[in-house]
């Protein structure tokens, strides 16, 4: 065979789908995913872009064939991933099939976090390492940035709270807002989002820890003390009295999983 005729043989099925994955949009591109958690890896993928900024609102994605040729893997997990991020409420499908990003905020780029942490079973001094991490730099920024009247009302909510030393429930409910209100004092939305979801892992057991006699006046206590270094400005001395409370609520979820897992004497 000469060569001319060896330039104009057709190309094999394996050339046309190499040729076809090159033709796929290259942020689509990197190679076909491994076998194991398929759709999962491509939900990851695709908030990967989105995070990165290679997908922004309003962009359409491929078409489910382009799809599976850029991933090398088969309609029905790619399916999958896209129910999976369409219920998260990060895409919307349109007519015809196709896939549209819908808006990117904090509440839903985080969403996969709420999947991955809401489960029964959990680390509880990982939690607190990255609640560390998170609600540290949160009060630091709470006590540089926040407005005159959010820093009062964090004061008020701190003092509040000596009223509810007796009613865990309302405790706790005030507790919530307390902690929302520092986050948004803090001026980022993503960090509060994520600090959400590190507040929520675990709330059976919490409440569980918030019953035990002594447990609320003490967080009581240094809510007023996290408070009051908030509206001095004193960024510092938040952070330290924060701490202070982190490990105050760590030891006492971790001795409320305890007594749970012994069970009754």
């Amino acid at each position: 065979m000469n060569k001319s005729s060896a330039r104009a043989r057709p190309k094999s099925v394996s050339d046309q789908l190499e040729a076809a994955r090159a033709e796929a949009s290259a942020d689509f591109a990197g190679g076909a995913l491994e076998r194991r958690s398929i759709s999962e890896q491509v939900a990851g993928r695709i908030m990967a872009m989105i995070k990165s900024g290679n997908l922004k609102s309003g962009d359409r994605l491929p078409t489910e064939r382009q799809m599976t040729i850029a991933f090398g893997i088969s309609r029905p997990p790619l399916r999958e991933a896209l129910k999976a991020l369409t219920l998260m409420g990060v895409l919307v499908s349109r007519q015809g099939g196709r896939y549209t990003v819908t808006d990117l905020s904090p509440s839903r780029l985080v969403a996969p976090f709420n999947t991955m942490l809401s489960v029964a079973e959990y680390d509880t001094s990982e939690q607190f390492e990255a609640r560390s991490v998170v609600d540290l730099e949160l009060v630091r920024l709470c006590a540089e940035r926040a407005a005159p009247e959010l820093r009062q009302r964090i004061h008020k909510l701190a003092v509040d709270g000596r009223a509810f030393e007796r009613d865990p429930v309302a405790f706790r409910l005030l507790d919530i807002e307390y902690h929302q209100a520092i986050n948004e004092g803090a001026g980022n939305g993503l960090l509060a989002s994520l600090a959400q979801v590190l507040y929520d892992m675990g709330l059976d057991v919490r409440r569980s820890a918030s019953e035990v006699p002594g447990v609320i006046s003490t967080s009581v206590r240094q809510h007023v003390v996290i408070a009051e270094a908030i509206v001095a400005g004193d960024a510092a001395a938040a952070v330290a009295a924060y701490r202070a409370h982190l490990e105050h609520v760590r030891d006492t979820t971790i001795q409320a999983k305890l007594t749970a897992s012994a069970g009754p004497a």
